[in-house]
């Protein structure tokens, strides 16, 4: 298939350089040189302008996907919407605001535009393991992507449609909230594992153990094992940790629907309370991990 990747950054460059390896024409569109030079050097070609992406497409239906942070998605939508032809398909595959997602495609809607939402995990490891994307939208437009998420998806990820506009970015928006809490869990007990009663324990020995037949092994704690082996004090790391908004939004809901969320909300209390400077070893591994998958950067001391 020919489609357009908006937004050439780690994970955006990734996925344009995983659909072009599986045989999918791609091209790159981004308003960074030197994110297009990048792009480039791995052999993507790239436009500067958003028409020079739509006559690209000739007389194929333009398949657009756009990879950007989810506050600059309304705008990005709006200019896609004023060039692309009636029925072209746009794709979200950030971290959007599943809310927002429903008003996108509205919009997308009115202007005879399909919009499909497909919220993308696997970090900057995606591009070797595979992508796991839970998707939304109309169905019918969704299974014509099935080419581009099946590529996407190898070796070792998975696609799954989900239901009507949303649903895909909904799924998404709960999984990262989940991921909050796992690793905020993971951070407190390499803590109290650190600051406890035995000084000097070996937390990348730790770690590794746990990483064979542990119950609670996962893809983080192998992340966990792989700080502790590269700076076994996450030493330079600040201890500030972002919060991209996933958990905050999953906190809304469980609020309009009168359920209690407290692992989650304990985990979002932390990376707050982290921004105002009430930081620890827990906080510095919770920076080093996000740096770990998504390659999110890292304050220094």
């Amino acid at each position: 298939m020919k489609l357009a990747i908006v937004g050439l950054g780690k994970m955006g460059s990734q996925i344009a350089i995983r659909l072009q390896e599986s045989g999918h024409k791609v091209i790159g569109c981004d308003v960074g040189e030197a994110s297009r030079q990048r792009a480039e050097a791995s052999g993507i070609h790239t436009a500067a302008e958003r028409e020079t992406a739509v006559k690209w497409f000739g007389d194929e239906r333009p398949v657009v996907w756009i990879m950007i942070p989810a506050g600059a998605v309304a705008g990005e939508l709006q200019a896609w919407l004023d060039v692309l032809p009636a029925d072209s398909v746009i794709i979200d595959g950030g971290n959007s605001d599943f809310r927002d997602t429903k008003k996108h495609a509205e919009l997308a809607g009115s202007h005879n535009v399909q919009f499909v939402d497909v919220g993308t995990s696997g970090g900057i490891m995606g591009i070797t393991e595979g992508f796991s994307m839970m998707v939304g939208g109309d169905e019918p437009t969704v299974t014509s992507l099935d080419p581009i998420l099946d590529s996407l998806s190898q070796p070792h990820g998975a696609h799954h449609y989900f239901g009507p506009h949303g649903a895909g970015h909904y799924v998404k928006m709960v999984h990262n909230a989940i991921e909050y809490g796992m690793m905020e869990s993971l951070a407190e007990g390499y803590h109290i594992l650190h600051d406890g009663p035995y000084a000097g324990l070996d937390l990348a020995a730790i770690a590794e153990v746990w990483r064979h037949g542990s119950i609670i092994n996962s893809e983080l704690n192998n992340l966990a094992a792989a700080a502790f082996r590269d700076n076994p004090e996450l030493s330079g790391v600040d201890g500030y940790v972002a919060e991209s908004g996933e958990a905050r939004w999953t906190l809304e809901v469980a609020k309009e629907h009168d359920m209690e969320l407290p692992a989650i909300q304990s985990a979002l209390d932390v990376r707050l309370a982290s921004q105002s400077g009430k930081i620890s070893f827990a906080t510095k591994l919770l920076a080093e991990l996000r740096n770990k998958f998504g390659g999110h950067a890292i304050n220094k001391t």
